[in-house]
């Protein structure tokens, strides 16, 4: 991993308004932490991690790692993240496709829970395994009665045990960690904010690796992904007044290692409207119009107005059922 990402990292871990996420498509974690929140954080040349009472990350880079800046199309607004990505031969994991048991967490981020016993729930992806760490002796006997067998089958208890007893969850790539220590909500709860996760078996069984809308290069997959803030987002989501620092921050990020054809659409985009030109198909393909339609949308949300804005908002931007994808993504950063 070039020193500029190693750069990227160590300064995103120490921003408590970033957020990351470890997983699959249809299996995630993600970790994130408060203002003033107490959190132990760890940056060197080599490895970053922070650790709070509700959940840690920890990512060590190993060679072939590349942080890849790309932005999305949402149904309002856009989205932005950084993945870290491997060669798919590089990414791939144990894919166990039944309960197994690991053993003791000798990696676990707080020594107090390098005694605790880790079970793999057998999701079978490709670049991520997906774990719960086991405290209580009884707990940990039961499962083990029942390894060897899918957790989502009809017949097996497992899950209702691990719902029921609320255990960390550990989500493992080759790239580090993430350690969710919060409860975990029932079927018709919400989530809870900071550090959680998501399992949903109908898209875990697409066998996709990451949604069709975000672009990743040829042949790499992502392995853990980092969200600096938003300019009209909060980390909540919700809406607030357009910050150009962190616009110019990410845009940076883009210039720097993203997909220079994407940035050189939007740059298209932006000096056409500036200087009066008519719509027209600069770009073509999904992630083309999904440049020109970022682009129109970041221009208005800084304040641009013209009669060019206008129509060229009118002629690319009146909704896309490319959106729809964007709606099954498991975490509100996209």
């Amino acid at each position: 991993m070039s020193a500029a990402a190693i750069d990227l990292l160590r300064r995103e871990i120490a921003n408590p308004d970033t957020q990351w996420s470890l997983g699959t498509f249809g299996a995630i974690a993600e970790f994130s932490r408060d203002q003033g929140e107490p959190v132990r954080l760890v940056q060197s040349d080599e490895a970053v991690s922070a650790v709070t009472p509700r959940g840690g990350i920890a990512l060590k880079p190993v060679a072939g790692t590349r942080a890849f800046p790309s932005e999305g199309i949402t149904k309002t607004g856009w989205n932005q993240r950084v993945a870290l990505v491997l060669p798919a031969d590089h990414c791939a994991m144990s894919r166990r496709t039944v309960l197994t048991e690991i053993g003791t967490d000798r990696e676990a981020l707080r020594a107090e829970d390098r005694r605790s016993i880790l079970f793999d729930l057998g999701l079978g992806a490709l670049q991520a395994d997906f774990c719960v760490r086991i405290a209580n002796p009884d707990l940990a006997a039961r499962l083990r009665e029942l390894t060897g067998r899918a957790v989502f089958a009809a017949d097996n208890p497992a899950m209702a045990l691990i719902l029921a007893a609320n255990p960390h969850r550990v989500f493992i790539s080759r790239l580090g960690r993430i350690e969710v220590y919060q409860t975990i909500p029932p079927p018709s709860g919400k989530s809870p904010e900071g550090p959680h996760t998501h399992v949903l078996p109908k898209l875990l069984n697409s066998g996709r690796t990451h949604p069709a809308t975000e672009p990743v290069p040829e042949g790499m997959v992502p392995c853990a992904h980092l969200y600096p803030p938003h300019p009209a987002r909060d980390g909540l989501g919700e809406a607030r007044p357009f910050d150009v620092t962190h616009h110019r921050a990410f845009q940076a990020m883009l210039a720097v290692c993203g997909d220079p054809e994407t940035l050189a659409v939007k740059q298209r985009v932006i000096d056409a409207v500036l200087t009066g030109e008519p719509p027209s198909a600069i770009a073509s393909g999904r992630h083309g119009r999904t440049s020109i339609r970022i682009a129109l949308r970041q221009m208005k949300s800084q304040g641009y107005a013209s009669t060019a804005l206008d129509a060229w908002l009118a002629s690319f931007d009146l909704g896309s059922p490319d959106e729809q994808d964007d709606a099954a993504e498991l975490h509100r950063h996209d």
